[in-house]
């Protein structure tokens, strides 16, 4: 069996110390058609996934389906098990009462959901307990801020990347030899 040869790609790591400079350089350098793969920042910036013309998450769409499924078989049981498998008739009530079962079926609802959208989180992100992840800055998850971008043509001029951080207020720009995995 033939091992396959690795991929490597160049990028550019630029390193900034507040959230405003990191919002206004990614605005710049999209402008001016640079590729942008990923930010890096110790908490949330709002505003800065569009600004990376990211698309929106599909998480909520999966939490959805996880939650409908949960309560559409929580119901298919509770019907079920009242009606056909164990027909009780107490003081007359109808054998499958939905309202009954709306308090559970709601609790079901909710920890599908929950547990279901955690579990694709984790799916997607390729995240597993044990994993070694070695951040792209070492201070990353402390207090600074990081853009990637992708060196994929011969237009890419480092001195002109520099220049836009720099006016940016630019901490640290490093470039490196990633393997694509």
């Amino acid at each position: 069996m033939r091992k396959s040869v690795p991929e490597y790609r160049h990028t550019l790591h630029a390193v900034f110390a507040d959230e405003r400079d990191v919002k206004e350089a990614a605005r710049a350098l999209r402008a001016e058609g640079y590729t942008i793969l990923d930010a890096y920042t110790p908490y949330a910036v709002h505003g800065l996934d569009r600004i990376l013309g990211q698309r929106p998450s599909r998480l909520p769409w999966v939490c959805l389906a996880f939650g409908l499924t949960g309560a559409a078989a929580k119901l298919w049981f509770q019907i079920w098990t009242s009606a056909s498998d164990w027909p009780v008739n107490v003081g007359g009530k109808p054998l499958a009462s939905v309202p009954a079962f709306v308090p559970v079926t709601f609790e079901i609802t909710v920890l599908f959901a929950g547990l279901g959208t955690v579990a694709a989180f984790l799916l997607r992100a390729g995240l597993r307990p044990g994993k070694r992840v070695k951040p792209v800055h070492p201070r990353v998850t402390d207090d600074r801020f990081v853009l990637v971008l992708l060196q994929d043509n011969a237009a890419f001029r480092l001195q002109d990347v520099e220049a836009i951080c720099g006016k940016h207020r630019v901490v640290e720009v490093e470039e490196r030899l990633e393997e694509v995995s």
